[in-house]
C-alpha cells in the first residue's frame, strides 16, 4: 500500500541549503518518492537549545510503500549518510534533520515514533511550509493544520529564504 506523507527537513550547520537538497536527492534511494517541496525558510531555533545558528527548513510531500517505522529508518539512514551522528544534544545543532510529520491517516505511538509528529501543530517552522506544499492538509482526526497555525501565538520567526527544493 502506498501512502502520501510529509517530511520536515532542517539544517543549521555547514551549507544548509545543500544539506536539504542532498536529503531530497537521497530519499528515492531508500524507498521514498519526493512529490513536491515547499520553499526554503530561515527559522529561529526552537526547543531546548536556543543559542545556536538559525535553521533552514522545508517540508516535502512524499509517496512511499514503507510502513511507518521503516520510513523512520529510511529517514535516519539519510541523516547518517549526510553526516548526522546518532545521539547528540536534543534540539542541538545538526547538518540535517529528516522528521516524519504525517503518513496518510496513520496514528501511531511507539517507543521510536509518534504519528502525527508530536510537535507538528506547535511549530511554525513546520506549519508554514507544510501548508504551502499541501494547503488543505488535515490531521488523521480531521482537524485542519491551517487552524493550528492560526492558533499559534507570536514568536517562532519564519522567513522565506528561497524557492522550493528540486524534486
Amino acid at each position: 500500500m502506498t501512502r502520501t506523507g510529509h517530511l520536515g527537513l532542517g539544517s543549521n550547520v555547514g551549507d544548509r541549503h545543500a544539506h536539504l537538497q542532498a536529503a531530497v536527492d537521497a530519499l528515492p534511494g531508500v524507498g521514498v518518492t519526493v512529490v513536491a517541496s515547499s520553499a526554503v525558510y530561515d527559522t529561529e531555533p526552537v526547543g531546548e537549545v536556543l543559542d545556536q545558528p538559525e535553521f533552514l527548513n522545508a517540508v516535502v510531500r512524499v509517496s512511499t510503500a514503507l510502513e511507518p517505522e521503516a520510513l523512520l529508518d529510511a529517514c535516519k539512514a539519510v541523516e547518517a549518510v549526510l553526516g548526522r551522528e546518532a545521539g547528540g544534544v536534543r534540539h542541538g545543532p545538526r547538518p540535517i534533520d529528516v522528521d516524519v510529520l504525517l503518513l496518510g491517516e496513520v496514528v501511531l505511538a511507539s517507543t521510536r515514533l509518534r504519528l502525527p509528529h508530536a510537535e507538528v501543530t506547535s511549530r511554525r517552522f513546520v506549519l508554514v511550509p507544510l501548508l504551502e506544499v499541501t494547503p488543505d492538509v488535515a490531521l488523521p482526526d480531521g482537524s485542519l493544520v491551517a487552524d493550528a497555525l492560526r492558533a499559534l501565538g507570536p514568536g517562532q520567526a519564519v522567513r522565506r529564504s528561497g524557492p522550493p527544493l528540486d524534486v
